[in-house]
């Protein structure tokens, strides 16, 4: 597989953010990841659901949305991670930062969220609905994303496991909140982080499928 990959510092206000950027040739898009609470760009679920994008031509780009220090404090505290403005204003900025920089100009930017960072991508695609072409949530709370929700435009995926089934009614809530086109898609068999055999897997193909399908320009 031809891939480029570069670790980068994404600049966002006062704060330079660390990112991993995989590229392949003559990618058809990027998808931005969100993750969940508590975790980072290193997380084995997103680096792998990350790798099945590469192969289908999708540029990725995995980012720590705290810095260090706040991270730090975030360990002690737990309370930044949730803090979906905070999150959803970074990633906003980071889709600046796409559309601008030369590697990806010009391609379509999808948001995938996983958990808590589900809301913040929610949040962060209503606020760019020029720059948001899709969404994706694995395992995610939209719910989080409050009032945003009625603001998002762009086609949204809530992929959720079959065991989960408080997350489930949450996403159900989601789902009919939300504007625009939405699917919810309850993988069977998994619980929250996907990590009986082969539900992960089902992720990434219904997720890929879904960017393949709605990043292209119409």
């Amino acid at each position: 597989m031809d891939v480029r990959s570069s670790a980068v510092t994404i600049p966002v206000g006062d704060a330079g953010l660390p990112a991993d950027l995989v590229l392949p040739a003559d990618p058809a898009g990027v998808v931005l990841f969100a993750h969940g609470s508590g975790s980072s760009r290193h997380s084995p679920r997103n680096v792998a659901v990350a790798q099945v994008f590469n192969r289908q031509a999708l540029g990725t780009v995995l980012v720590d949305l705290l810095t260090p220090e706040e991270d730090e404090v975030d360990a002690r505290t737990a309370e930044l991670r949730f803090d979906i403005g905070l999150l959803a204003g970074r990633l906003a900025a980071i889709v600046d930062w796409l559309a601008a920089e030369p590697a990806t100009r010009g391609l379509p930017i999808g948001l995938f969220g996983a958990s808590t960072g589900a809301a913040a991508a929610l949040v962060g695609a209503a606020a760019r609905p020029d720059q948001v072409r899709a969404v994706v949530s694995r395992g995610g709370r939209p719910d989080l994303a409050g009032t945003a929700l009625a603001a998002v435009r762009a086609p949204t995926l809530l992929l959720v496991g079959g065991l989960d089934e408080q997350v489930i009614t949450l996403n159900e809530q989601a789902r009919d909140a939300l504007p625009g086109l939405v699917e919810l898609h309850v993988v069977p068999g998994a619980t929250h982080l996907f990590e009986e055999p082969g539900t992960l897997d089902q992720v990434a193909d219904a997720a890929s499928a879904w960017f393949a399908t709605h990043l292209p320009a119409s």
